[in-house]
């Protein structure tokens, strides 16, 4: 049954597709200039009216487009009533970008930002009279970077982000298993496997000493396991605490069922580092800020995605992140 629909609705004439992916910002297509290379990105900006501030987007791991392939139209819908552009791009090598972003540390993803954020303040058509930073799960190690570095952020939302690269990739594993009912013999042979991989990093092994080693039935790619030996020891704490002396809002927003990363942790950690600089909110969301169930069952979140892409978010999600940036925008 839940089939038929999903057919339905991705062939149905134009009412519902139309209908659920029709927004309220205006979009047009920037170069960033970088090392070089270039940047493909996105401008989106209110339509029929002037933007506040500019929203600059920090992806989270993987080879993110610009838009997510559609997936960040009602982030940028929701900035939009709410009087901000938004700016964001193709990570390194994704789509018209150039470059490789699994090449990268997360010192040069910081990097990457601040040019951007350059770029922006220089172009007359972009608003950056204020700058908020928007980032999600891996941009936890980029954000208080580029908050510690530069005096022009005016603002920070911090979606799902992580603390720590090991003790983030233990508790997915933990948390996972516990989703999928594994038994105790099952949990016991994956976190054998996890720290078996572990241990291959720390003593800094190519990647044909890992290939050899590792017990993993799905071993990562040569490019993945460069990135990865790159940036596992990444930790947010220090960071986050320079970051405290710039003292600007920053709002975590966190899902109650969460399986990448422990948010309970990462409250901790932002709440010690940046006291009442920090406003939070839960939601009954998974780690994307979905419905849980657009993560549990495929089909139905692939169905929401085409047909209608802010359902797929938790109640309270968008409203949330409106409320926070009209409160934020002088």
């Amino acid at each position: 049954m839940v089939f038929v629909i999903v057919i339905g609705l991705v062939v149905a004439a134009g009412g519902v597709v139309v209908a659920g992916n029709s927004y309220r910002f205006d979009e047009r297509s920037v170069m960033i200039p970088v090392d070089g290379g270039h940047l493909e990105a996105v401008l989106t900006t209110p339509r029929g009216g002037e933007a506040t501030g500019l929203v600059v987007m920090v992806h989270g791991d993987g080879p993110a487009e610009a838009t997510q392939d559609g997936l960040y139209s009602p982030w940028f819908e929701a900035a939009a009533d709410s009087g901000w552009a938004t700016l964001s791009w193709s990570k390194p090598g994704i789509g018209g970008s150039t470059g490789d972003w699994l090449a990268q540390t997360l010192d040069d993803r910081a990097t990457e930002v601040g040019v951007a954020l350059d770029w922006a303040k220089r172009q007359t058509s972009v608003p950056s009279a204020r700058i908020m930073l928007w980032g999600a799960s891996q941009a936890g190690w980029v954000l208080p970077q580029v908050v510690a570095a530069r005096s022009d952020i005016d603002g920070v939302v911090a979606v799902s982000t992580a603390v720590n690269w090991l003790r983030q990739g233990r508790y997915n594993l933990e948390a996972e298993l516990d989703h999928q009912g594994a038994s105790t013999a099952e949990r016991k042979q994956s976190v054998s496997e996890s720290d078996q991989v572990r241990a291959i990093l720390q003593r800094g092994a190519t990647y044909d000493e890992y290939r050899a080693a590792t017990p993993e039935e799905n071993p990562m790619s040569r490019e993945r396991w460069r990135f990865v030996t790159l940036n596992f020891r990444s930790d947010a704490t220090g960071d986050l605490r320079a970051a405290a002396r710039r003292d600007v809002p920053w709002h975590l927003m966190a899902g109650e069922h969460d399986r990448n990363v422990d948010m309970d942790e990462t409250e901790r950690v932002y709440r010690d580092a940046l006291g009442d600089q920090l406003t939070l909110s839960r939601f009954d969301a998974a780690h994307s800020m979905a419905r849980p169930i657009m993560e549990d069952a495929q089909v139905v979140g692939i169905a929401t995605s085409i047909a209608w892409p802010r359902a797929l978010f938790a109640p309270g999600v968008l409203d949330d992140y409106r409320a926070f940036l009209t409160t934020h925008a002088d």
